[in-house]
C-alpha cells in the first residue's frame, strides 16, 4: 500500500497530548479533521485525528490515543502519513501531487512530446508544474486552463499549449 506524507511532529502544546506539527501536505484542512486516519511511518502507529486547527504556520493536532503530554512526546520528530485508500477523491481539475509528477507533458496541437513533469509548487493561487524536457532547460507551467488543455491520468498525459516566452529556448 501506498502512503504519502501529511506532517512533521515537532513538539507538545499544552498538556493534553495536543502536537504542534508542520504541514507538508496541500490539504490541511481534510488532514486534521476529526475522524481522519493517520499513521506514524517509522512505527507504523494507527491515530485517529481528535481535532486540529491551524496555529502560526504549524497546525496543532490532538489524536484520540494521545491522552497526556508523555504520550505525546514520544512522537516529537516523526512524519504522519496517510495511505492511499484514506486519501479523499478530489474535486474534478484538482490533484494530489503524486498524480502529476512524472507525467509526459505533450503539445496539444501536434502531439509532440514536450517533457515530462518533474515537480510541483504552489506559490500562490494556482499551482506550478515544472516541466523537464529531454534537451534545454526545465521551465514552470502555470496550472491553468489557458496552458493546461487536457490531463489523463490513465494514459499518464498532460496535453498543454504553450505561449512564447514561457520556455527558455536558447
Amino acid at each position: 500500500m501506498q502512503y504519502y506524507d501529511v506532517a512533521q511532529i515537532l513538539t507538545s502544546h499544552g498538556l493534553k497530548g495536543e502536537v504542534k506539527v508542520k504541514v507538508i501536505t496541500d490539504f490541511p484542512e481534510e488532514r486534521f479533521s476529526a475522524g481522519t486516519k493517520l499513521e506514524i511511518k517509522e512505527t507504523k502507529q494507527q491515530l485517529t485525528v481528535k481535532s486540529g486547527r491551524p496555529f502560526k504556520q504549524f497546525w496543532l493536532v490532538t489524536f484520540a490515543e494521545i491522552a497526556d503530554i508523555n504520550e505525546a512526546e514520544k512522537l516529537f520528530g516523526k512524519t504522519l502519513v496517510i495511505s492511499e485508500e484514506n486519501q479523499p477523491e478530489l474535486p474534478e481539475g484538482q490533484y494530489y501531487y503524486h498524480q502529476i509528477l512524472g507525467l509526459t507533458v505533450l503539445d496539444n496541437l501536434t502531439g509532440e512530446k514536450i517533457g515530462q513533469i518533474t515537480d510541483v509548487e504552489s506559490p500562490g493561487a494556482n499551482d506550478i508544474w515544472q516541466v523537464t524536457p529531454q534537451k534545454g532547460k526545465p521551465f514552470w507551467l502555470p496550472y491553468v486552463p489557458a496552458f493546461v488543455k487536457d490531463v489523463n491520468l490513465d494514459k499518464g498525459e498532460v496535453r498543454v499549449e504553450l505561449m512564447e516566452g514561457l520556455r527558455d529556448e536558447d
